[in-house]
């Protein structure tokens, strides 16, 4: 038996809904951070599968879009954190339905 596409669509599927579900049904705002990091890396999963699966003229097209996403991701992290720790320091929570600082 050999991994095929579907395999890793399947996969890169349950990862993306296990993310979804951690980012809409915490409140933790490091841990909603956390299942947006596992969305992207389920879509570059996907991505990869498709490189490596699907018959193109170019093939390194599915690898480039990886990367660009890696690095969207990590800009995301770098400043979700700070933001997180910024909250952290003047609210002394990180729990979203306790912040409000966009009320008047």
């Amino acid at each position: 038996m050999s991994v095929g596409l579907e395999h890793y669509l399947g996969l890169s599927a349950i990862l993306f809904g296990i993310g979804l579900w951690i980012a809409l049904a915490k409140r933790n705002a490091i841990v909603i951070l956390m299942g947006i990091e596992l969305m992207l890396s389920s879509v570059n999963l996907m991505l990869l599968a498709f490189s490596r699966f699907v018959e193109s003229d170019r093939p390194i097209a599915g690898h480039v879009f990886v990367i660009f996403i890696l690095a969207v991701a990590a800009a995301e992290a770098s400043v979700g954190l700070a933001l997180a720790v910024t909250v952290y320091r003047n609210r002394r929570t990180v729990d979203i339905d306790r912040l409000n600082l966009l009320k008047w």
